[in-house]
């Protein structure tokens, strides 16, 4: 088994782990672990923009203002002023690492001011963007920097199985638990490593694969905040995961999104006899909260019986349509709608976890040598529900934080850790049970669609809980007895997330944000965390 010994591990390959790879490479050597490909990452995936005050029409107070507001009273104030503040700062280092926003044109003139947009919950036009494709502008820049870097180890296709701590390496050490590194599953030729680390940073992104239908990308399985779990460190808000109101609806694509951007530059909600409707439900129409959206379209379709609705961006130009969103344009043509000309049918997909991991503004968790940052951490700038474009500042913001913190603390943490247990597991093969595995994945994913959707109940979330119980002792059981295999890992995981999620839900006896039940409508009076322990639930 190999052995690798870095200042710093980082587990997961997108735009929050690369932006904290690229900020503590002065420092020594640094290792990411990808779990796939590199460029696979929901941070790639995002299209509509990153949000910072820009303008001098804008305010700090009005971006926190519409932070907290979005979030439905469970914001964090200090986080929400700490990441705002620093947005324009966190912008500026994207500039320096060579990210292109576009810029606004006079005539046929390109500026060279950077155009903002707006989205949903917005009160100024403050997001930034490139094209239809800012997620991928900036982490493609910034994998580029990566693999230029001479401190930074980029691992593809290591798939993180366990992080290791202290009392595994030495059963007799009386100091507090310590996270110590991670082993990894090099999916290339089926061998474990073992990564020792002063510092493991997990950045293995959300959840939105524990669900059927979803924006995310593939591999986004929930991998950190399970594996945080299973060492004791505390899990938060798992009940919110945001259901992106727009994903196109066709038979041939199930997760391509439809950036909330086009609702920004004009695009309107209607149903499928051409009538607008979010008016009826929230004063911002088809500009509302995300969580208002798409509990509006669940609302329409389940009063009409319609399997989707549409999004019409026919009054806009075809060719500012064309320039502006080139992706979403030419895959709408390739399925045989023409955007300029006709509605966009969309519907509500899981789509981005405001919980995770708990952490404070900068990353640390309850796990001395143990930090999360982006959508694996939980740390109150979300609340119940996500401002739209907040979580690519938040990747950038917490890869500045934490890498100050780590580099405040650089020369004081004494770090000599001794090899661990070796890793040991069965190597037979059950090649005929790979096909259950499959079928359990399925059947989560389903599971957590209708019982665990945007609408809940406490019997639908009840009958959630005790197949997931049962799920959970099978899924152990194949873990324990079959030859590792990435399925296995992957099933392992999301059976964790799916529960702690229903038993987050099952905790929050009220409706905020995202979470919506039909037995608890209202809101309490007092918002709190709902917070699980591995041994405490």
């Amino acid at each position: 088994m190999s052995t690798h010994r870095p200042d710093v591990l980082i587990i997961g390959s997108g735009s929050a782990g690369l932006a904290l790879a690229l900020k503590l490479s002065s420092l020594g050597k640094v290792i990411v672990l990808a779990k796939e490909t590199a460029g696979g990452t929901n941070s790639a995936m995002a299209q509509g923009g990153i949000s910072a005050v820009m303008s001098e029409e804008d305010s700090f107070e009005s971006h926190i203002h519409d932070t907290l507001t979005a979030g439905a009273g469970l914001c964090k104030e200090t986080v929400v002023r700490n990441y705002v503040e620093q947005a324009p700062e966190r912008i500026h280092d994207l500039l320096n690492w060579g990210v292109q926003f576009d810029v606004k044109k006079r005539g046929s003139e390109e500026t060279t001011e950077i155009d903002l947009t707006r989205e949903g919950g917005h009160s100024f036009r403050r997001i930034l963007h490139f094209e239809d494709q800012t997620g991928l502008e900036i982490h493609r820049t910034l994998l580029a920097r990566v693999r230029e870097n001479p401190n930074i180890t980029l691992l593809e296709r290591f798939y993180a199985i366990d992080l290791i701590v202290n009392k595994e390496v030495d059963p007799d050490d009386m100091t507090p638990v310590r996270c110590v590194g991670a082993y990894a599953l090099n999916k290339n030729d089926g061998e474990v490593h073992t990564f020792l680390a002063k510092n493991t940073i997990l950045a293995t992104g959300g959840a939105g694969k524990v669900y059927l239908y979803t924006s995310n990308w593939s591999g986004a399985t929930g991998d950190g905040i399970a594996m945080a779990y299973r060492v004791g460190a505390r899990i938060a808000n798992l009940e919110f995961m945001q259901f992106h109101p727009t994903c196109l609806y066709h038979r041939e694509s199930r997760n391509f999104l439809i950036s909330e951007a086009l609702r920004g530059e004009g695009g309107e909600l209607i149903d499928s006899a051409g009538q607008p409707f979010m008016q009826k439900y929230h004063k911002l129409g088809s500009l509302a909260p995300r969580d208002v959206v798409a509990r509006s379209i669940d609302k329409e379709m389940k009063r009409t019986g319609a399997e989707c609705v549409y999004l019409d961006m026919t009054k806009l130009d075809r060719d500012f349509l064309k320039s502006r969103f080139p992706t979403i344009f030419n895959k709408c043509l390739e399925f045989g709608i023409d955007m300029s000309q006709d509605p966009i049918p969309v519907v509500p997909a899981a789509h981005y976890l405001c919980g995770g991991v708990l952490t404070d503004l900068n990353g640390r968790t309850d796990i001395p040598g143990l930090w999360a940052v982006g959508e694996t951490a939980c740390t109150g700038l979300h609340g119940a529900n996500r401002l739209a474009s907040n979580s690519l500042l938040e990747c950038l913001t917490m890869a500045h934080n934490c890498s100050e913190q780590i580099r405040q603390q650089w020369d004081t943490d004494q770090f000599f850790p001794l090899d661990p247990k070796p890793w040991t597991h069965p190597e037979e093969a059950n090649d005929d049970e790979m096909i259950v595995i499959n079928h359990m994945w399925d059947e989560i994913r389903r599971l957590m669609w209708n019982y665990m959707g945007i609408v809940r109940s406490n019997k639908r979330l009840e009958r959630a809980q005790h197949r997931l119980k049962n799920i959970l002792a099978e899924t152990k059981e194949y873990y324990s007895h079959m030859k590792i295999h990435s399925d296995i890992l992957e099933l392992r995981n999301i059976a964790i997330v799916a529960d702690l999620s229903v038993e987050c839900a099952l905790r929050r006896h009220e409706s905020r944000g995202i979470h919506f039940n039909i037995d608890y409508r209202e809101s309490s009076p007092e918002p709190h965390d709902t917070i699980v322990v591995r041994g405490l639930i």
